[in-house]
């Protein structure tokens, strides 16, 4: 029976890391990764904006507009810088002039946002609501172009001609191909393709604001983690245009003084689940931290500085915690009982719901705290959730602490 299991889980294992280290996927996460820059300084000066002090908003009032621009210019352009960031990466992996690639897919891209009868941009396309057509453009955009250039459907001149001039028209033809393709698509057929790519993605982009729907993902992404899969990476090219949806949903909503409509926005999972990395593990470290067994007592002292800022590959290899079902359990409970109740608390209003994108790397406490804007509650719940975890890990360490101190008692 043991040999059956063994190959199902070998061949379980390879193809989930073969779907992690997809092309299109690894570009999507490059792309994903290059925005989240833009959206801290978008964050920041939505803090400045709406800092929760008492009198301050009367205060920041005649210079709130000026305030906005900076957040208008990367929230409301996240699917431009998407659209060129993936395009450029998915450019080098395939082996195409980057620059190249990027300029191209964004053009196509700019071009699926005028307004027919206006002959203008329509904004809302070029914010979070084009993301994913970003992506798909992106993709297919890049794909075109090496497909010409493998055919050799290119115009190539004399190697005499400085590089830039070179480039510039081997691209000529892949863009006025794809230039034509997306034109006829979208205004001779007149087929909307913002609409119809976000009505496909309509059931996810639903299910991930829902209890169900983030527990459902937070067991998919501490599980494959727990069998050496990095969960977070795998499952990101799918989830992160979501959550960075919901992200400019809630600054929109912050800025026009309605309520946040988003709990489980980008911050959400890495501030209130991943508390000192993912299943919580900083609470596994403090636990061992003065354990009997030398071996889990080193781990954790070494492991501790960075877990304070979300790192936890040194205990969770080191103790191990992958492929090891003592601690496999109290991990992947320790997320879904974090996300439940982070999910609820802001679903109640107890606290606030995130709409400030702070660095993975943040502390916890100081992120639960910065991401929802200032909410001291938050703070209080980041606390709280590493005492929770902490009373999870506990009996689950305590017994692998008496199973080891045995096996070191036989070998003496």
């Amino acid at each position: 029976m043991s040999q059956p299991t063994g190959a199902f889980n070998q061949r379980v294992v390879s193809v989930l890391t073969a779907l992690s280290d997809n092309v299109c996927l690894s570009a999507i996460r490059a792309g994903m990764v290059a925005v989240v820059p833009l959206t801290i300084i978008g964050g920041l000066f939505m803090v400045v904006s709406y800092l929760p002090l008492a009198g301050w908003d009367k205060r920041v009032e005649p210079y709130l507009n000026l305030l906005q621009i900076p957040v208008t210019a990367t929230f409301g352009l996240l699917a431009v810088f998407v659209c060129f960031a993936i395009g450029y990466d998915f450019g080098k992996r395939l082996k195409q002039e980057a620059i190249v690639s990027a300029s191209m897919a964004t053009l196509v891209f700019l071009m699926l946002q005028i307004e027919l009868k206006e002959q203008t941009l329509s904004m809302k396309g070029l914010g979070s609501a084009g993301l994913f057509t970003a992506i798909l453009v992106a993709l297919v955009c890049v794909r075109v172009q090496k497909f010409f250039t493998d055919r050799n459907l290119v115009i190539r001149l004399p190697s005499s001609v400085p590089p830039v001039v070179y480039e510039s028209f081997l691209s000529l033809v892949p863009m006025c191909f794809l230039m034509v393709a997306f034109w006829l698509i979208r205004f001779a057929l007149g087929i909307d393709i913002n609409e119809r790519v976000q009505a496909v993605f309509t059931p996810l982009v639903f299910a991930l604001n829902t209890l169900p729907g983030i527990l459902v993902y937070a067991f998919l992404v501490t599980l494959l983690w727990s069998v050496g899969i990095n969960g977070d990476n795998t499952m990101d090219a799918i989830v992160a245009p979501i959550f960075l949806q919901y992200l400019a949903a809630n600054v929109e909503a912050v800025s026009q003084g309605q309520p946040l409509p988003y709990v489980t926005a980008l911050g959400f999972f890495t501030s209130f689940v991943n508390v000192g990395g993912t299943g919580a593990t900083i609470a596994l470290a403090l636990i061992m931290l003065n354990s009997k067994d030398p071996s889990f007592r080193k781990v954790s002292r070494i492991s501790l500085p960075t877990q304070i800022f979300q790192i936890n590959e040194p205990i969770f290899f080191g103790f191990p915690i992958v492929l090891n079902p003592v601690f496999m359990i109290p991990y992947i409970l320790n997320a879904l009982i974090l996300t439940a109740g982070s999910y609820l608390l802001m679903d109640w209003g107890l606290i606030q719901k995130p709409f400030v994108n702070v660095p993975w790397t943040t502390p916890p406490i100081i992120g639960h705290y910065l991401v929802t804007g200032g909410d001291w509650k938050a703070a209080v719940w980041g606390a709280v959730s590493i005492g929770i975890a902490i009373l999870v890990y506990y009996p689950f360490a305590k017994a692998a602490e008496r199973q080891r101190l045995k096996v070191v008692e036989a070998r003496e």
